[in-house]
């Protein structure tokens, strides 16, 4: 499972595709990195090259991504990075190189946003299935030594099963 997880910080260069897919939905979007270097000739900041991504999100990723990103929003992509050579339109050597996002959310150094938590889709529970008896507590087996309980009562035990008293048995 050797795998390149790399951590983008850029600028969301396209609007967010999305799409529902047989496998669930997917989106895509292409972020923008650009280096920036201090320029000791000119006494100030300046732009290096920029690298182009394309970033895949899948699944509730997707849905969230595309209804939250806009087109020059300052973004943290983490994910897996895949690089891909193609033959595209008669031309060899093409190359690209993707992210499949796991985790993307806005830079918070270059600006404010606001979270709301997505609706969790309704999960039916099976009903063929009937619900544990969390209150009950199974009988005790006898101990091998014969005693009837194998332990001496103490203050935090109930004399009669042996059981923890709830009142007794929390700690403060």
């Amino acid at each position: 499972m050797n795998e390149t997880m790399v951590c983008v910080v850029g600028n969301v260069a396209t609007r967010p595709v999305y799409r529902e897919t047989v496998s669930g939905p997917s989106a895509r979007f292409r972020i923008a990195v650009t280096a920036r270097y201090w320029d000791r000739e000119k006494n100030n900041w300046a732009d290096g090259h920029t690298n182009f991504f394309t970033v895949w999100a899948n699944r509730q990723l997707a849905t969230n991504a595309a209804a939250s990103l806009s087109v020059g929003e300052p973004v943290i992509v983490q994910g897996r990075l895949k690089v891909r050579t193609e033959t595209r339109e008669g031309q060899p050597d093409w190359m690209s190189a993707d992210i499949d996002a796991v985790s993307v959310g806005h830079d918070l150094t270059r600006g404010t946003t606001a979270f709301r938590r997505a609706p969790r889709p309704e999960s039916n529970p099976s009903s063929d299935r009937p619900e544990p008896a969390w209150e009950t507590h199974p009988a005790p087996s006898p101990p091998a030594d014969g005693s009837a309980t194998g332990r001496a009562p103490d203050a935090d035990n109930d004399e009669a099963t042996g059981e923890l008293r709830p009142e007794e048995a929390m700690v403060t």
